[in-house]
């Protein structure tokens, strides 16, 4: 089966890889030429239009920053449903709002296709590793159609209910993650207050039930003030804007949510908005005069000395735990 794969970004561009890797036919577009470029060298079929993709292509991927991207992509001049047929399915792994999902699903069926809402949880490193979390809405025999290819791009394949469940789905992961984000770094933060070191604070606790994969994949990001982007603020902001508003739709109070979507509005205006969401704790840090940078976990410490290395890595931060290191002073860098 010939697969086609718009969006080749920080997400789809690994994404896509995997797929030529588990030996895949792939077409692919990008609004960027440089992308298709790289994975043309790698094999795939290059296109210059979303219809030529889907012309070309029985499957049609998606994996794109918001609900208008998505709609100008499917639905805009040249768009893939121009080129799709009866029996074509397009499967949307963007993170966008239900409605939106649902909207498309209903064009789409007026050409006879139809349309898997699929987006995806695990970040840039998920999307590297082939380990990203699929929440699908739709019929369950077009997931059956494509469960192999989402399978070489996941570790887990959940079927969650009709289009646009899938969406409902991920925003509420993306509301919980939101809200473990900026709950450790105000942790952090009071540790450092408190005159503890938050490295042996967040060594302590690792283990214990407030661990997470969010304490694992971002606690060091904090603790080096390292806020190169593996999901950007910006884009978190846009999926906690579809959770609030989906809530008010269907009635569900989220104070929680809404709280740490005026973080982020401050941390943006104060140009954090394209770095990792991770940034959150600089609002802490703001908030209580201090900083969290030159605190060090255990791990990270240990593996660094054994290689002779300065700096440390995400993967280190999912290291054994052991005794605190000395507090050492780091600058933070800016990003764009």
């Amino acid at each position: 089966m010939k697969i086609g794969f718009i969006g080749l970004g920080i997400m789809g561009k690994p994404m896509a890889r995997n797929l030529l890797a588990g030996g895949h036919e792939l077409v692919v577009h990008n609004r960027s030429r440089a992308a298709v470029d790289e994975l043309a060298a790698e094999g795939a079929t290059p296109a210059t239009t979303p219809a030529e993709v889907a012309r070309q292509a029985e499957v049609v991927l998606t994996m794109l920053p918001d609900g208008p991207d998505v709609e100008a992509v499917v639905l805009g001049e040249d768009g893939a449903a121009a080129g799709m047929s009866e029996g074509s399915l397009l499967v949307d792994m963007s993170s966008i709002a239900p409605a939106t999902s649902r909207a498309l699903a209903e064009a789409l069926a007026a050409r006879g296709a139809t349309m898997l809402d699929a987006p995806v949880s695990g970040g840039e490193p998920g999307a590297v590793a082939g380990t990203l979390a699929f929440m699908v809405g739709g019929e369950a025999d077009d997931l059956e159609r494509v469960r192999d290819v989402l399978e070489v791009m996941g570790r887990s394949v959940t079927h969650v209910g009709p289009v646009g469940a899938g969406n409902i789905a991920k925003l509420a992961n993306q509301a919980i993650v939101a809200v473990n984000i900026a709950v450790l770094g105000e942790a952090a933060v009071l540790a450092r207050t408190a005159g503890v070191d938050p490295a042996a604070v967040i060594d302590a606790i690792r283990g214990g039930l407030a661990g997470s994969a969010v304490l694992e994949q971002k606690a060091q990001k904090m603790l080096e003030a390292d806020f190169a982007p593996g999901f950007r603020l910006d884009l978190h902001i846009k999926d906690l804007d579809n959770t609030l508003a989906t809530g008010h739709e269907s009635g569900a109070a989220l104070p929680l949510t809404a709280a740490v979507r005026e973080m982020m509005t401050a941390l943006t205006a104060a140009g954090h908005g394209r770095e990792d969401h991770s940034a959150l704790v600089a609002h802490h840090e703001r908030l209580a005069g201090t900083s969290l940078a030159g605190a060090r976990l255990a791990g990270t410490a240990r593996a660094e000395a054994a290689d002779g290395e300065v700096g440390a890595t995400a993967a280190d931060s999912a290291a054994p735990t052991g005794p605190a290191p000395a507090d050492t002073a780091t600058t933070q860098e800016e990003r764009a």
